[in-house]
Order: structure tokens, then sequence, then C-alpha cells
């Protein structure tokens, strides 16, 4: 009986995690080399390891089987601790966290080079960056798989271009119909 019971949650636990779709994450690095052989975006998710919205993120919609095929078809994606320990050489320049703390890896610690040259201030942040490498748009906070279809899809078909008002932004939003499923 004990080991009926324990095939069962054994088969369970393996079913479920056969659901769970995964992101193929890249560092930096990988994905600006990877640019050049072949174009696509860049999605980095900008997190701390204390950040529980960040945590949910990874849970609720990175691990969501539409978001996650998507993003692999798309986009290269990046995962960036803001306050790590990682050297990361990017557009010609070399970010460290000089002033990190071990003690503190996961409480809040000193910001890295790299969230400072993008001015993050508030996690999650997930950057976009363009087939060059270059900055699109930080979009903050906690967000579903179904909001984050909107922007996956608008920066991925470059319709950010066309929406330069605040106004053209809500007609936009108002008429995106969300195809993911949660």
């Amino acid at each position: 009986m004990k080991k009926t019971i324990f095939l069962v949650l054994a088969l369970a636990f393996v079913n479920l995690n056969a659901i769970a779709q995964q992101i193929n994450w890249v560092t930096l690095e990988e994905a600006v080399a990877l640019q050049k052989k072949t174009p696509k975006k860049i999605m980095m998710d900008v997190y701390t390891n204390w950040c529980g919205p960040c945590k949910m993120l990874d849970k609720n919609t990175f691990q969501n089987k539409d978001v996650a095929d998507y993003v692999n078809k798309h986009y290269y994606a990046v995962k960036f601790n803001a306050e790590g320990n990682d050297e990361i050489n990017f557009s010609g320049k070399t970010f460290t966290n000089p002033d990190y703390n071990p003690a503190l890896a996961n409480r809040r610690n000193s910001a890295h080079e790299l969230s400072r040259y993008y001015q993050i201030q508030a996690f999650p942040t997930i950057m976009f960056l363009d087939e060059q490498a270059n900055r699109i748009f930080p979009l903050t906070g906690y967000k579903t798989p179904e909001q984050m279809e909107l922007y996956l899809k608008m920066f991925k078909k470059d319709d950010h271009k066309i929406l330069d008002t605040q106004e053209k932004f809500n007609e936009y939003y108002k008429a995106f119909k969300s195809e993911f499923k949660s």
C-alpha cells in the first residue's frame, strides 16, 4: 500500500513538472551575442532575492505556458539580480556591485551598477531592449500572464513606436484581446 501511494505521488509530481513551462534564461552577455546571429529583442527580468512580487512573477507569470512559449519564440530572456554580485560586460563597459555584502545576499543589498545604469528603482522591473540591446521600456511591478501578454506583443511588433501619447496607448489597451490563459 505504501509503495502504491508513493508511486501515485511520484507520478503526480512528474506530471506537474511536465506541465510547468520553462523560459530559456540566458545571461545578458549571451543574449547580446545571440542577437548578432539571430536578431530578437531582449526581455530582462530585473529582480532581487528579497522581493515577494518578483517571486510571484516567477511562479505565476513566467511559469505560464503561453508566456514561456511566446518569450522563448520571440525574445532572449535574461534574469538579472539588481543587487547581485555578478560581473557583467555590456555596451563596452564592465558593471559590478563594488559595495555588495555577501551577508545580505537574501536581504536588501547595494544596487548593482547595471541597475543604476538603467535607473531601476522598483522590483520587479521587466526591461525590454531592442534588437541592438538599446532600452525600449522598463515595465515595473508584478504582471499577470494576460497583462504581460500586452507588452510582449506590443514590443515584439514595435507597436510602441506609434503609441506616442497616453491617449493612443489607452485606445490600444482597450482594443487588445488577450489570448493567453492563466
